[in-house]
């Protein structure tokens, strides 16, 4: 995952391209590091969906406007829409399933 969003690039970013899940993580925490491998090789196997990680230590104001309480909270976008939301470490067949059905 190369895209490391910001407060700057988010709206843009999930706007112009068709299915984004983005990864609202912390360095702190334990359970976010246990699902990175998990969306690096749904990355590796998934053509059409941009993957992308958004620090909510570093960007509050993203965090906020979407509510995030609890990390790891990942978040399908669709042309820009929420469609779909996981929180917590789920299994990749589990994940994988849910942003299919947004393709």
């Amino acid at each position: 995952m190369a895209v490391e969003l910001t407060t700057e690039n988010f709206q843009e970013f999930v706007k112009n391209n068709n299915v984004v899940l983005v990864d609202f993580w912390a360095e702190w925490c334990a359970p976010c590091l246990m699902i990175t491998p998990v969306i690096e090789e749904l990355e590796r196997e998934m053509d059409g969906v941009k993957f992308v990680k958004l620090n909510v230590d570093e960007n509050p104001e993203i965090a906020s406007m979407f509510g995030i309480m609890s990390i790891p909270t990942l978040m399908i976008f669709r042309r820009g829409e929420v469609v779909d939301m996981v929180v917590g470490v789920v299994a990749k067949d589990t994940l994988k399933e849910r942003i299919e059905r947004q393709m």
